[in-house]
């Protein structure tokens, strides 16, 4: 099969990349293809030329749009191209320009599966490996809400659990103790709203960053409520967190149910689809080692620890086990 697809001469540069780079890996992804440049047009030949002609087309628009292609863009449209959906509508939907002017958009179908699911649902629940950007999307979307006076404040929290180090050790009081467990949440902040507008707006309580146990007794109206970590809480921890919920609120619940800290291993995460999964409002969100947005290893390592423990039947989700100690 041969197909032929013509380019814009002012996009072929993009499109093909420093020495080829990018056309050599579409060609390594592709084994049956073979393409050919010409002038503006790309001759591909192959039993796959129809897909790499599609995957072409894709390309040109995210260059038309802005986009910068390289080998790691060109992989990420090959995923979604097989998940037949479109990587042009899915890595251009825009959440948020961060403090530097740098765009935050889905890089993955997963994550725009999550993006949109935050949007229409009143609580979802993302979860996933480590890099699969859980909690850097739900921070951009909370900002997002946040400036469009969707709410009047941010509460990011998580459950106060060690990750094999005793938090006794660490000086200060409960606050200064778990600050450094909130710290991942604290950088998405800064990222998207730069150190002294994050600052500002957690000086006057517009934003706050607090211990999952700082939740209990409260009710929280008006709120972006983002619960990091999810899989150290345990089902005690989670009904109180989620009864929480006021009026005009919107939570993201966020966790890794291959990492779990808690002594015994009892994860309130684990199996809570089950409980909440004939609620309207609620959403679950998986996603997967494909959804890893990290350097390419990270994924090839959450893909080696499934494969892994699928084949030895390794319960990932015990104190002790491989998923507990993979940080």
């Amino acid at each position: 099969m041969s197909v032929t697809v013509t380019v814009p001469n002012h996009l072929m540069a993009g499109l093909v990349g420093p020495l080829n780079e990018n056309l050599r890996s579409v060609e390594e992804a592709f084994g049956g293809a073979r393409i050919v440049a010409r002038g503006n047009e790309f001759n591909i030949e192959g039993d796959d030329a129809a897909l790499v002609a599609r995957l072409v087309e894709e390309l040109k628009l995210l260059l038309e749009r802005g986009q910068v292609i390289d080998p790691q863009v060109v992989a990420r449209t090959i995923d979604i191209l097989r998940t037949d959906e479109r990587p042009s509508e899915v890595l251009t939907a825009e959440i948020l320009r961060s403090a530097r002017g740098r765009s935050v958009r889905p890089k993955s179908s997963g994550q725009k599966r999550y993006v949109d699911a935050i949007s229409t649902n009143i609580v979802t629940f993302g979860i996933g490996p480590a890099g699969t950007g859980k909690s850097y999307l739900a921070v951009a979307l909370a900002v997002q809400a946040l400036q469009a006076k969707s709410v009047d404040r941010i509460i990011m929290t998580r459950p106060a659990v060690e990750a094999g180090e005793r938090l006794g050790f660490l000086p200060g009081d409960l606050m200064a103790k778990i600050d450094p467990y909130l710290r991942p949440l604290y950088d998405a902040l800064y990222d998207m709203l730069g150190t002294d507008g994050a600052r500002r707006l957690l000086d006057n309580g517009t934003i706050e960053v607090a211990p999952l146990a700082y939740m209990r007794g409260r009710t929280l109206n008006g709120s972006f409520i983002i619960l990091d970590e999810a899989q150290n809480a345990t089902p005690e921890q989670l009904k109180m967190f989620l009864t929480r919920i006021g009026f005009g609120s919107k939570v993201v619940v966020n966790g890794d149910i291959t990492q779990v800290d808690l002594p015994g291993g009892r994860s309130g995460l684990a199996e809570l689809d089950q409980v909440l999964k004939d609620i309207e409002g609620i959403a679950f969100v998986r996603l997967g080692s494909r959804d890893v947005v990290r350097h390419r290893i990270v994924a090839d390592i959450v893909s080696a620890y499934d494969a892994y423990e699928s084949a030895t039947n390794v319960d990932a989700r015990g104190p002790g086990r491989l998923g507990s100690q993979a940080r």
